[in-house]
């Protein structure tokens, strides 16, 4: 081989190994913490698998350069708390943490462990960054939604059910600060504008969600706004079910709530979000610092409606709902 080509050889090897170096250091296996505050469920399953495979895709192969540690909750916060607990004495070298009882949790005992989150609506609210800009600490990642979108969802379920002119939004009372408080201010704003009474109503268990629809179901006119949350969405079918019951209609943050029957929502797709967290835990393992890397916002909302649900409540959706709408489900 020529002396030219030989340099041009190595010189293009030396260009490829900073990309691959940090994940494939021989013998340095690298050590990723999940945990979830959400149970195993079909849609959760797909979206860490989609997590799963764009790591794999930069470089991080499980059980040769990465092992991958993973508890899951099943939308119990206790539960989520102590898996939480479980993962700081495992030392790993990030944790990929689903929801905010998990993130307060893991700031507290594991103040140095690098952070890269999901499905935290306000992470400055929270006080787990300092800004979206810049988080100033060991915690960074995706947010799920934004504040205003509470005034959102009031709006797209008085398009579909006009009818409404009692909304209850429905906000874990186990929730650490309160997180799902956070939507109240633009929810009770676009129920002013509405003309529609706004409740707000915090539960503790599927118990207390049947509690709330007895009382709408009772006073008719009723409907109800779901917030994002591990609880709620470990018992969405049970959720679906009730709402179907006592017949009101439901506005849902996730799509999995309207394959189940639910009527209609308007939120992120969860396989997107947890795939666009990927990156961040790829680029904290190759030796980048939470404290650089800004708090991302989704880049894509979805709408979709469910028509034979809508059909059963004596529906009928809109022209309008459905050009904009992203799924028709028949």
């Amino acid at each position: 081989m020529r002396r030219r080509e030989l340099i041009r050889l190595v010189g293009g090897m030396a260009l490829a190994w900073p990309l691959a170096a940090a994940a494939r250091e021989p013998g340095r296996l690298r050590r990723l913490g999940v945990v979830m505050a959400a149970g195993k469920t079909p849609e959760y399953a797909a979206a860490f698998a989609a997590f799963a495979k764009e790591l794999d895709s930069l470089g991080w192969k499980p059980d040769e350069n990465l092992l991958i540690d993973e508890r899951w909750s099943g939308g119990n916060e206790e539960r989520a708390r102590s898996a939480a607990l479980e993962m700081v004495a495992l030392r790993p070298d990030v944790v990929f943490a689903q929801s905010a009882a998990v993130v307060e949790t893991l700031r507290s005992a594991a103040p140095t462990t690098p952070v890269v989150f999901v499905h935290v609506p306000d992470p400055v609210a929270s006080g787990f960054v300092a800004s979206l800009a810049r988080p100033g600490g060991n915690i960074t990642g995706i947010t799920n939604i934004e504040p205003s979108i509470g005034g959102k969802w009031l709006q797209l379920l008085k398009e579909v059910a006009p009818g409404v002119t009692r909304a209850a939004m429905l906000v874990n009372a186990g929730t650490p600060l309160a997180i799902g408080a956070i939507f109240l201010d633009a929810f009770e704003a676009s129920a002013r504008s509405l003309g529609v009474t706004a409740i707000e109503s915090e539960v503790r268990g599927v118990e207390g969600i049947e509690a709330v629809m007895v009382g709408l179901a009772a006073q008719r006119e009723g409907g109800l706004v779901m917030t994002p949350d591990s609880f709620f969405a470990s018992h969405s079918a049970r959720i679906v079910a009730l709402a179907a019951r006592y017949r009101l209609p439901a506005v849902y943050p996730y799509r999995y709530y309207v394959a189940q029957g639910g009527l209609l929502c308007y939120g992120v797709n969860n396989v997107d979000l947890f795939r666009q967290a990927a990156p961040y835990v790829d680029r904290i393992l190759r030796g980048a610092k939470p404290a650089d890397l800004p708090v991302q916002q989704p880049t894509r909302f979805e709408l979709v409606v469910n028509r034979k649900s809508a059909k059963a409540l004596g529906l009928t959706i809109p022209a309008s709902i459905l050009a904009r709408a992203d799924e028709v489900i028949e």
